[in-house]
């Protein structure tokens, strides 16, 4: 394996025994280890022999010419950067090599600049290309075992409860899955699933607070022909459409008191009743259960019944915040800017790093959804391959300059609180109006000499 130390590899190809030393002695000096051949036959041995990080490959050569050579050597091009090289320059030549496989084309005569920018730039390119190959790599290895693919994470608090899922996905025990919005708890569910002997039957999830209470019981149980008006048809129930499978009761604690009961003798009986029939449907059907409430409080208020939360809750599984899982934002934002890049087909090679100093000390009351969001709308705005502070929303900027503000004030003095927050909008006032004081004053609504006199009390420099 090449280290960082070592000199990149280059083979010249070119008919042209002075081109072939002029290039050879150019690129020499800046470090590069070259080989050269005459054409593309004698290119194809050396590659059979050893890979090169970089060729730079002539077009019209006898024997074997750049095209033939690359369609040629395709399969010892995987890991190779070609860059062709023609005295006789045209779009339609560019054209065929880069759908040969070239990566740049350069028209002779060229300037040593020319050559050696191209090379920078296939430089640039490899290396990015061996860090997305590591970044996909390290995914991979933090990704669930089993059914857990889809959830990614190196932290150890994040880890012990997927192996705990892992545990309850073995038997039909009932789980109850908590945690606030955005952690990820239906991903859990489909994780327990899919790692049980039910794998192979339907999963279904049902959120209890996205259907009005009239029609949930009719959602879940099913109904006969003329049960209610409208009902034109029998149709079955949410249970006896996830027969032999899992079905997810997300956002159990919204289920009305009167489904609560209905739905506790289920879990007892194993026994579901349509709307309009006189007799009971058994069912073989794995109860998971979701909610971002505190049920043992909903209990102790009276709005959920304490005999089903313990029904429900015969194993729990408490899925940690984003923001006690820190570790985890860098190979989350990694994961979904290549999913951004899968789905949109848009290419995000950077993140900068004040960037992620935001993302480490914010609060992610949204978790690892508004993490998501937060990354496809940065990658939708951006403009040069890369996430910077102005494209993240608003509010997340507002969080920032509020804790600068905490950070330099140490006190309870309210006056210096007042004097810190104040000194840092006239500053944001005169960025955001590239130091126009008259306009400064205007969006923080003071008068103008007021502005100069605050500018001077504080000795705010101007650019």
């Amino acid at each position: 394996m090449q280290t960082i130390e070592s000199p990149h590899t280059l083979l010249i190809i070119d008919d042209e025994e002075n081109m072939r030393h002029m290039l050879q002695a150019m690129v020499g000096r800046h470090g590069y280890a070259v080989e050269t051949a005459a054409d593309g036959a004698q290119a194809l041995q050396l590659l059979a022999g050893r890979r090169f990080d970089f060729i730079l490959c002539d077009v019209r050569m006898p024997v074997m010419d750049g095209i033939a050579f690359l369609a040629a050597a395709r399969d010892f091009l995987e890991r190779t950067t070609v860059i062709m090289m023609s005295a006789y320059g045209s779009i339609d030549t560019a054209i065929e090599a880069m759908k040969a496989g070239a990566y740049d084309f350069i028209s002779k005569p060229f300037k040593a600049d020319e050559v050696i920018m191209a090379l920078r730039k296939a430089e640039e390119r490899e290396a990015l290309r061996q860090e997305n190959l590591q970044l996909r790599q390290e995914i991979e290895a933090m990704r669930g075992a089993g059914g857990f693919s889809r959830i990614i994470t190196n932290c150890p608090e994040m880890q012990a409860v997927l192996k705990l899922a892992a545990k309850a996905a073995r038997y039909d025990s009932t789980v109850l899955i908590t945690g606030e919005s955005g952690t990820g708890k239906e991903l859990v569910a489909r994780g327990i699933h899919e790692a049980s002997p039910r794998r192979d039957k339907p999963f279904i999830a049902l959120n209890c607070g996205g259907i009005p209470e009239n029609l949930l019981e009719s959602e879940l149980f099913g109904y006969l022909k003329g049960a209610f008006t409208g009902a034109d048809r029998s149709r079955r129930g949410l249970f006896e459409e996830a027969e032999g499978g899992t079905l997810l009761l997300d956002e159990i604690g919204e289920l009305p008191l009167p489904l609560q009961v209905k739905l506790l003798r289920v879990l007892q009986e194993r026994e579901i009743r349509p709307l309009g029939s006189g007799a009971c449907r058994k069912i073989d059907v794995r109860i998971l259960a979701a909610t971002a409430r505190d049920l043992a409080s909903e209990v102790q208020t009276g709005r959920f019944r304490e005999d089903l939360y313990f029904r429900l809750n015969v194993i729990h599984i408490l899925i940690p915040p984003l923001r006690r899982r820190r570790m985890d934002i860098p190979l989350l934002c990694r994961h979904f800017l290549e999913k951004v890049r899968k789905e949109m087909g848009i290419e995000i090679k950077r993140v900068m790093p004040e960037v992620m100093e935001l993302f480490d000390c914010y609060g992610w009351p949204g978790n690892v959804r508004e993490l998501e969001n937060i990354i496809h709308r940065g990658a939708v705005i951006a403009e040069d391959q890369t996430i910077r502070v102005e494209h993240l929303p608003q509010y997340m900027k507002d969080k920032r300059a509020a804790a600068r503000c905490l950070d330099d004030f140490n006190g309870l003095s309210l006056k210096q609180a007042q004097e810190i927050m104040e000194e840092e909008l006239i500053v944001k006032a005169l960025d955001e109006t590239n130091g126009n004081r008259v306009q400064a004053s205007k969006l923080l609504e003071i008068s103008y000499p007021s502005l100069l006199s605050k500018i001077k009390k504080y000795g705010i420099e101007l650019g």
